[in-house]
Protein backbone atom coordinates (compact mmCIF):
# COMPACT_ATOMS: atom_id res chain seq x y z
CA UNK A 1 0.00 0.00 0.00
CA UNK A 2 2.79 2.43 0.87
CA UNK A 3 4.39 1.74 -2.50
CA UNK A 4 1.24 2.81 -4.36
CA UNK A 5 0.94 6.05 -2.41
CA UNK A 6 4.60 7.02 -2.82
CA UNK A 7 4.53 6.22 -6.57
CA UNK A 8 1.40 8.27 -7.26
CA UNK A 9 1.94 11.54 -9.15
CA UNK A 10 1.48 14.74 -7.18
CA UNK A 11 -1.53 16.91 -8.03
CA UNK A 12 0.68 19.93 -8.79
CA UNK A 13 2.84 17.97 -11.21
CA UNK A 14 -0.22 16.69 -13.08
CA UNK A 15 -1.58 20.24 -13.26
CA UNK A 16 1.70 21.53 -14.68
CA UNK A 17 1.82 18.77 -17.28
CA UNK A 18 -1.67 19.79 -18.37
CA UNK A 19 -0.54 23.43 -18.54
CA UNK A 20 2.40 22.38 -20.72
CA UNK A 21 0.17 20.50 -23.17
CA UNK A 22 -2.41 23.28 -23.31
CA UNK A 23 0.45 25.68 -24.10
CA UNK A 24 1.64 23.36 -26.85
CA UNK A 25 -1.83 23.28 -28.46
CA UNK A 26 -2.24 27.08 -28.24
CA UNK A 27 1.24 27.59 -29.73
CA UNK A 28 0.50 25.27 -32.66
CA UNK A 29 -2.88 26.92 -33.28
CA UNK A 30 -1.21 30.34 -33.24
CA UNK A 31 1.34 29.28 -35.84
CA UNK A 32 -1.32 27.63 -38.01
CA UNK A 33 -3.52 30.74 -37.83
CA UNK A 34 -0.75 32.72 -39.55
CA UNK A 35 -0.79 30.42 -42.57
CA UNK A 36 -4.21 28.78 -43.00
CA UNK A 37 -7.09 30.99 -44.18
CA UNK A 38 -10.56 30.68 -42.66
CA UNK A 39 -13.30 30.31 -45.27
CA UNK A 40 -16.54 32.28 -45.10
CA UNK A 41 -19.60 32.01 -47.29
CA UNK A 42 -22.62 34.28 -47.55
CA UNK A 43 -25.79 33.88 -49.54
CA UNK A 44 -28.11 36.75 -50.38
CA UNK A 45 -31.12 36.89 -52.61
CA UNK A 46 -34.75 37.79 -53.05
CA UNK A 47 -37.99 36.24 -54.26
CA UNK A 48 -40.75 37.80 -56.30
CA UNK A 49 -43.63 35.47 -57.03
CA UNK A 50 -42.23 32.39 -58.72
CA UNK A 51 -38.98 34.16 -59.58
CA UNK A 52 -35.93 34.11 -57.31
CA UNK A 53 -32.40 35.44 -57.56
CA UNK A 54 -29.57 34.39 -55.26
CA UNK A 55 -25.95 35.43 -55.03
CA UNK A 56 -23.43 33.37 -53.11
CA UNK A 57 -20.18 34.98 -52.04
CA UNK A 58 -17.19 33.03 -50.73
CA UNK A 59 -13.96 34.42 -49.41
CA UNK A 60 -11.12 33.38 -47.15
CA UNK A 61 -9.44 35.46 -44.48
CA UNK A 62 -6.47 34.83 -42.25
CA UNK A 63 -6.62 35.61 -38.55
CA UNK A 64 -5.31 39.08 -37.65
CA UNK A 65 -1.56 39.02 -36.92
CA UNK A 66 -2.15 40.48 -33.45
CA UNK A 67 -4.39 37.51 -32.52
CA UNK A 68 -1.85 35.03 -33.89
CA UNK A 69 0.96 36.75 -31.99
CA UNK A 70 -1.04 36.69 -28.75
CA UNK A 71 -1.73 32.97 -29.19
CA UNK A 72 1.93 32.21 -29.89
CA UNK A 73 3.18 34.23 -26.91
CA UNK A 74 0.49 32.77 -24.64
CA UNK A 75 1.43 29.25 -25.76
CA UNK A 76 5.10 29.88 -25.10
CA UNK A 77 4.27 31.33 -21.69
CA UNK A 78 2.21 28.27 -20.77
CA UNK A 79 4.97 25.95 -22.02
CA UNK A 80 7.58 27.72 -19.90
CA UNK A 81 5.31 27.83 -16.83
CA UNK A 82 4.48 24.16 -17.21
CA UNK A 83 8.13 23.17 -17.54
CA UNK A 84 9.46 25.41 -14.78
CA UNK A 85 7.08 24.06 -12.15
CA UNK A 86 7.48 20.38 -13.10
CA UNK A 87 11.29 20.39 -12.54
Amino acid sequence: MARLISGAPKAGVTHMKALFWIGMVVLILGIVSLVVPIRHGEQEGFRAGGFSVAVETRHAEKAPPLVSTAMILGGIGALVAGKMRSW
